[in-house]
């Protein structure tokens, strides 16, 4: 059975069409991978929630999740249906949040999938319990971003504010693990980097006023507790839901607690969080332990160092973005990849030498320079294997070879970066307050 797609998505497959011509493929990939996410990852439930699998695991990361459907947004503005369906999600990650704040990954009813082998506080309706800060992250930059593209207050209710509540006091109990925090994890059988040292508490840390992270958005075992983008991607984050307390909720007193813990985690940041590269000048570095340990390298999943400003954190011209965004993409970064087909940012969660088009589409809506955009463009054009979809990583010499045939994030991270390039982002993004300036200027 073929899926009719909206109205309003078919308007923005035609508006990258006219945008782009002459670009057949173009057009193909743009189309193909733009509705990926709707025809085969979004389930109606019974109760109006939305479940969205993440592609080839039949789970829903909170992450991923919220990042598939984002450009949807652009849809929804005029869209009833389609900003219900994404109303559905924004309600699916409050009812997850609140079922258990530390799990990263859900089943979509108590039926056991997933890692229940795993040593921490597993149920029946989680597929996996890796603390990440962006799965907290995600569902409230969803829940502010579609408050700005519809209008709509009806998510920003007692269930928001219960969500927010439960972040903060995570987020203040992480801010020292080694004394406050009751999460522990181990695997057994598995890679170092899919489980936690120390019996489950991970690498030994000092408060330093930012939150403790067990995993990257990668689901790798984080190095140093300290993971800076998703810090930076919590002061965000914790901004948006200070203005929904205020504008929405009435809550000046909610409101407080976000921006002073907004303030802690910033001041660290900036405290803690960078250094004088003898090359690259002032910049950040990926993560610390607060002791002076640090890890220079940057994931190719967001939040990323090299997303930064896509996420607000900072300008897109920020002097010390600007040194990290160089050191970034040199061979100064461990996971910086130059091939035969595109040079850009791998990862340790697959092979050497293989590019994400996730790290590919965040290197495009950072940069402010157009023959760069154009040059990335070209990588995605070149990078497909042949299958007019996104993978998760491929062979800079051999695009052919890949992992992972369904990521439907890397699908939308493409999607969002082509009508980028066509003058289009989210409302309320920092991407669109980007473009906006970019096209005043012009």
């Amino acid at each position: 059975m073929t899926t009719v797609i909206p109205e309003s998505m078919q308007k923005l497959i035609n508006h990258v069409k006219e945008f782009f011509p002459d670009d057949l493929k173009l057009q193909q990939m743009f189309e193909q991978c733009f509705v990926n996410t709707y025809t085969t990852t979004m389930k109606k439930q019974e109760d109006g929630k939305t479940f969205v699998i993440t592609g080839d695991i039949p789970a829903m990361w909170l992450r991923d999740s919220a990042a598939q459907v984002r450009p949807y947004l652009l849809a929804a503005e005029e869209d009833e249906e389609i900003a219900d369906l994404l109303e559905g999600v924004i309600r699916q990650h409050y009812a997850f949040i609140l079922h258990d704040p530390y799990a990263n990954a859900f089943n979509e009813t108590a039926n056991g999938k997933g890692h229940q082998m795993d040593d921490t506080n597993m149920t029946a309706h989680i597929w996996e319990r890796k603390y990440e800060i962006d799965s907290l992250c995600y569902p409230v930059q969803l829940a502010y971003l579609f408050w700005k593209s519809t209008g709509r207050t009806s998510h920003i209710k007692e269930t928001f504010q219960q969500v927010i509540e439960t972040i903060i006091q995570v987020w203040r109990t992480e801010q020292d693990h080694e004394k406050n925090s009751p999460y522990r994890f181990e695997r057994s059988d598995c890679r170092q980097s899919d489980t936690l040292i120390r019996e489950g508490k991970g690498g030994r840390v000092v408060p330093t006023g930012m939150t403790w992270s067990a995993f990257r958005p990668s689901d790798d075992a984080c190095t140093y507790g300290y993971l800076v983008p998703a810090n930076m991607f919590a002061v965000v984050i914790l901004g948006y839901a200070a203005q929904m307390c205020e504008e929405v909720l009435n809550n000046p007193s909610l409101q407080e607690e976000c921006l002073k813990l907004r303030a802690e985690i910033q001041t660290g940041i900036e405290q803690y969080a960078k250094l004088d590269h003898p090359i690259h000048g002032d910049m950040y570095v990926y993560e610390t332990d607060g002791e002076g340990r640090v890890n220079l390298m940057d994931d190719a999943n967001v939040p990323s160092l090299l997303a930064a400003p896509y996420l607000g954190y900072l300008p897109f011209d920020d002097t010390a973005y600007v040194n990290t965004r160089k050191f970034l993409l040199s061979r100064d970064n461990p996971y910086f990849y130059e091939g035969k087909y595109a040079n850009g940012i791998g990862s340790p969660h697959t092979p050497d030498h293989y590019i994400w088009h996730i790290a590919l589409a965040i290197q495009g809506m950072t940069t402010t320079n157009e023959t760069e955009k154009q040059e990335i463009l070209t990588y995605f054009i070149n990078t497909d294997g042949g299958t007019n979809f996104m993978h998760e990583g491929f062979n800079a010499d051999c695009p052919e070879e890949f992992t992972r045939d369904w990521f439907a994030w890397a699908n939308t991270m493409f999607s969002e970066f082509v009508l980028s390039l066509t003058g289009k982002a989210v409302k309320g993004s920092p991407l669109y307050h980007q473009l906006r300036k970019i096209n005043s200027v012009r």
